[in-house]
């Protein structure tokens, strides 16, 4: 199943409509959506490494959106439909402490998961609901959302040959790994907060 959808995205990077689908998984995740934008962002990378510094502006540009989508989420709706969104993650119990963190160390909280596996829309909320400032936000995200794209950029236009025969080669070796790594976001948040 993982194989398909790798071999699909990939075929979708030749598509004029792969920005939009990658734009609206990356604006999704930051949000409500549990999926990574990276399942999409990598193999489309692979595809056309000329445009790899392009899916990452827009991958970081629909980040930001989606997180500022995740922000209103945690100011107006955590009663309802916030809550979902930590109880679908088993984090109900985590989010108060989350929330009081941040009224020292909100600015930390952003930088460092936005850039880690840990899932994003949770912290978007939480940003929402503690009340943090709107404008460092956005900014902070935009630094972290696209410092993370941009790395995935320059790795996928300087060692995409080699990486996408690594993934072609060890597919469900590298398959696992991601799971692994998403997984592992999930209980770092978990264990964190």
């Amino acid at each position: 199943m993982l194989r398909r959808l790798y071999d699909w995205t990939l075929s979708l990077a030749s598509k004029p409509s792969a920005p939009y689908a990658l734009a609206a998984v990356s604006f999704a995740e930051s949000s409500f959506f549990p999926v990574p934008p990276d399942v999409m962002l990598v193999p489309m990378m692979l595809a056309r490494p000329d445009r790899a510094w392009f899916y990452a502006l827009v991958c970081t540009i629909a980040s930001v959106l989606g997180g500022v989508l995740g922000y209103a989420i945690g100011v107006a709706f955590y009663d309802t439909i916030g809550v979902q969104v930590f109880e679908f993650y088993g984090l109900t119990q985590g989010v108060e402490a989350f929330r009081h963190g941040y009224a020292e160390y909100g600015h930390w909280v952003i930088l460092l998961k936005g850039l880690t596996p840990i899932p994003y829309k949770l912290v978007t909320i939480t940003s929402g609901l503690a009340g943090y400032s709107l404008s460092w936000f956005i900014l902070l995200s935009a630094l972290t959302r696209g410092a993370r794209f941009f790395l995935v950029a320059l790795l996928m236009s300087r060692f995409g040959p080699r990486i996408k025969g690594i993934i072609d080669n060890n597919f469900n070796l590298v398959a696992t790994f991601a799971v692994i790594i998403i997984i592992g976001g999930f209980a770092a948040f978990r264990y964190l907060f």
